[in-house]
């Protein structure tokens, strides 16, 4: 088997969030296939894309979902000197090759071709003079630094041609493949850009380099993967756990419905920021052994982990309410007195009828996910400070925000890249609550 990967000079490696996440797009496309069979949920769909605001945002969810997907496919690159392999990389690594290689000595802005702050430099006379030293690699190959305005100006017009036409084909074959004009505008708009940003990015830093040099357009990049991962992951451990225990409790009542109401309430009594340190101060014991991705990715499932453990609750009670009102329903009454069994029941006639609560809270608690890993990376028990985060930006930020003069572009990139993550997601889900409103069962 060692051979065969040499011989493809690469070995796939899966972490445990790349097989969570591999899980939950099986889980997704089950229950997709499952959910077009009802007419209910054809209904819903069909509302969903005739809304213009909810398929532009599905769009975009979709373009940050591709990155995060293109960061989940990691490898090794191995051959048969080097059995072992090197170090783990992935899709997105390969693909931002110059942006990894691009690397400056500290800091420099945006679309810059000198550094931020000035340092000592001897002068060709021999003498010592303190100014901007040019950047190693952005604007390397201008002879004079006044035609930077010029040469930006001219990639950015070759690029946005090229993408021009490859986006006018695409568009032509999105709205012959679905009718749709707005999607072929969609599409025409992100090969646009993409194409710029591929003319731009290894020639110039886009966005500036961080305090290594590292270019911050990549940084933020990686970091569409872990917020991706602590929304749907969490999501992914909160959610069965949560249908169980609302379902059981409402549907039983009694001693059992006491029970989860007990458990519940006492960790709702608790501050999660407790109880998330807590549990990733004992998490963390034993990971420094492993090598760092690997480390800083069990780091990240714990915290999938124990935020899903603290945040189940919420719509656990919102299915016990719902399930104490349909166990009332005159077809669960027949059921229960034709003598079907209790399991049956719960599965056939209370779980289909919760999902729409389930799928609202889903979509919706995305969002706040997302934006809680910014706010424990911020109190420093978020995710592995060597793993790429929008919420470790921020929290460098916080630092440079201070100094003179501000270095402001690393909180301004993971401010972009979260309002475009997190307000599609809350218009998007906008959407799916009012398609899966309850009274489209009466339509």
């Amino acid at each position: 088997m060692s051979g065969m990967w040499a011989t493809l000079g690469f070995q796939p490696v899966f972490l445990w969030s790349d097989i969570l996440i591999y899980l939950l797009l099986v889980c997704g496309g089950t229950w997709f296939a499952m959910a077009v069979r009802r007419e209910y949920w054809r209904v819903a769909l069909r509302q969903i894309a005739m809304n213009r605001t909810a398929m532009l945002c599905f769009g975009v969810l979709s373009l940050y979902g591709t990155v995060g997907l293109l960061d989940t496919l990691h490898f090794r690159t191995i051959s048969t000197e080097s059995p072992a392999g090197g170090a783990i990389r992935s899709v997105l690594d390969v693909l931002c090759a110059p942006l990894i290689a691009n690397r400056e000595k500290t800091y420099s802005a945006p679309l810059a071709i000198q550094q931020f702050s000035k340092e000592n430099v001897t002068t060709s006379d021999g003498k010592q003079t303190r100014e901007y030293p040019r950047l190693r690699f952005a604007g390397a190959t201008l002879p004079d630094p006044h035609q930077q305005p010029a040469d930006i100006r001219a990639k950015l017009t070759s690029g946005m041609v090229w993408g021009l036409g490859i986006g006018a084909l695409l568009f032509f074959v999105v709205r012959w493949a679905t009718g749709s004009t707005g999607a072929g505008s969609f599409v025409l708009v992100v090969a646009v850009a993409l194409a710029a940003i591929a003319a731009l990015s290894p020639h110039y830093h886009l966005l500036g380099t961080d305090k290594t040099g590292q270019d911050v357009f990549y940084v933020a990049l990686k970091g569409v993967r872990t917020g991706l991962v602590i929304g749907t992951l969490t999501t992914l451990i909160v959610t069965p756990f949560a249908i169980l225990c609302g379902v059981l409790a409402g549907y039983f009542g009694g001693w059992v419905d006491d029970v989860i109401q007990y458990v519940y309430s006492t960790l709702e009594s608790i501050p999660d920021i407790l109880l998330i340190a807590a549990a990733m101060l004992i998490f963390q014991v034993g990971l420094t052994e492993e090598e760092t991705i690997v480390s800083a990715d069990k780091r990240l499932v714990y915290l999938c982990i124990i935020m899903g453990i603290t945040s189940w609750t919420g719509l656990c009670r919102l299915l016990r309410a719902e399930v104490l009102k349909l166990r009332e329903i005159e077809y669960v009454q027949a059921a229960d007195a034709f003598g079907v069994h209790r399991m049956r029941i719960i599965l056939r006639h209370l779980v289909p009828n919760v999902m729409h609560i389930v799928l609202i809270s889903i979509v919706l608690r995305f969002s706040g996910l997302v934006l809680a890993e910014a706010v424990l990376a911020y109190v420093g028990i978020g995710v592995d400070p060597s793993m790429q985060s929008w919420g470790n930006m921020i929290n460098q930020a916080r630092l440079e925000l201070a100094r003179e003069p501000v270095v402001w572009w690393n909180l301004f990139a993971a401010f972009v890249f979260m309002l475009g993550l997190v307000l599609p997601a809350n218009l998007f889900g906008d959407a799916v609550r009012d398609a899966l409103d309850p009274r489209l069962r009466t339509r």
